[in-house]
């Protein structure tokens, strides 16, 4: 059903554990060391929960000291609504999912701004708004080199010369206003 995916995949710990796995294969001790804030106990329940719903799956077991350690993944198939999924769904089921969205680029902005250091300069913060004409054509040539430049960095490895930062994109059309 589309609302337990929605609700699962846009859950604030969820869509951070979701985003961490993307391009790898991490167990629970890894996954906490990019998400510190969550509580195993949670952490366990929300993977739990992913796992279920088939958004994530178990890749391998280790057997460590008498107990199983499992490496998650994101399954080959892409993690999201799916535009069939979106098709079925009404304009205020759309409205509270979006709003869902945003809350949680809402909590990753305010987790930055609750750091003791910030600089906002140096860490390359901000946000825009811009409006744009573009032919159909225009517009999904734009949007596929920005997936493919996405996605090539989304490849990179954690290193002491890499910043983990988080990118948003929101696109739609202008809404006409009607002439009076």
């Amino acid at each position: 059903m589309i609302e337990s995916k929605a609700a699962l995949i846009l859950h604030p710990v969820r869509i951070r554990i979701i985003q961490t796995l993307i391009g790898k294969r991490l167990t629970v001790q890894e996954i906490m060391e990019f998400l510190p804030e969550v509580p195993q106990a949670s952490l366990y329940r929300h993977l739990k929960k992913l796992e279920e719903a088939k958004l994530i799956e178990i890749v391998e077991k280790r057997k460590i000291r008498g107990t199983i350690e499992k490496v998650y993944a994101l399954p080959d198939e892409t993690i999201g609504l799916e535009d069939s999924d979106l098709q079925h769904i009404s304009r205020d089921e759309h409205l509270n999912i979006f709003m869902r969205f945003i809350a949680n680029i809402l909590a990753d902005y305010e987790r930055y701004l609750r750091q003791e250091q910030i600089d906002l300069l140096k860490d390359g913060v901000g946000f825009r708004q811009v409006r744009f004409y573009a032919s159909d054509e225009e517009f999904f040539q734009f949007a596929e080199t920005v997936n493919r430049a996405m996605k090539k960095l989304m490849e990179n490895q954690p290193a002491h010369n890499r910043k983990k930062r988080i990118f948003t994109s929101i696109i739609m059309p202008e809404a006409e206003e009607k002439l009076k």
